[in-house]
């Protein structure tokens, strides 16, 4: 009955009581299950984590074309704006050469029908000087006699001229 007394004897029992309950309510199958349950959901976890990550990846790639294409339509678009402001300015000077040479050419005529007024009022200046002295030089020179012998002559000529 020393057996009785001993202490490690009653842990050695108490142990073999604890397994064979343990055992008896299926404790190990319950921890089995639950290590199984706690993989089982930590692979559902990272099938996740790898599906949103890939669905993420896939949707940086789609920014990264959508940045890239609208780069490329930015530079598209600013080439298109140097071209059209190159055409532009090319147009407008062109459009202000010829609006230059028109008003040159405006200016030229202007000038021109100045200068040919000018002459002809010289000219109706120098005629009406001319008669102004001729009417003088006929009123001191010509006589009644040689007036009537010129008007006659006149005459003549302008019968012969037409017969």
């Amino acid at each position: 009955m020393d057996f009785l007394y001993d202490p490690s004897n009653w842990v050695a029992i108490a142990t073999l009581l604890f397994v064979a309950l343990v055992i008896y309510l299926k404790v190990p199958g319950m921890v089995a299950e639950a290590l199984d349950k706690r993989a089982k959901d930590i692979a559902d976890e990272l099938s996740a984590a790898r599906s949103l990550r890939e669905e993420a990846q896939s949707i940086l790639a789609s920014y990264q074309r959508r940045t890239a294409h609208a780069e490329k339509e930015v530079e598209d678009i600013i080439e298109q704006a140097k071209s059209e402001a190159a055409t532009l300015a090319s147009e407008m000077q062109a459009n202000l050469t010829a609006q230059a040479e028109r008003r040159a050419k405006m200016v030229e005529e202007k000038i021109a029908r100045a200068e040919a007024s000018a002459v002809q009022e010289v000219r109706v200046a120098a005629a009406d000087a001319a008669i102004a002295a001729a009417r003088i030089l006929i009123e001191q020179q010509l006589t009644p006699e040689k007036a009537r012998a010129l008007l006659d002559a006149s005459i003549g000529d302008i019968r012969r001229k037409l017969h």
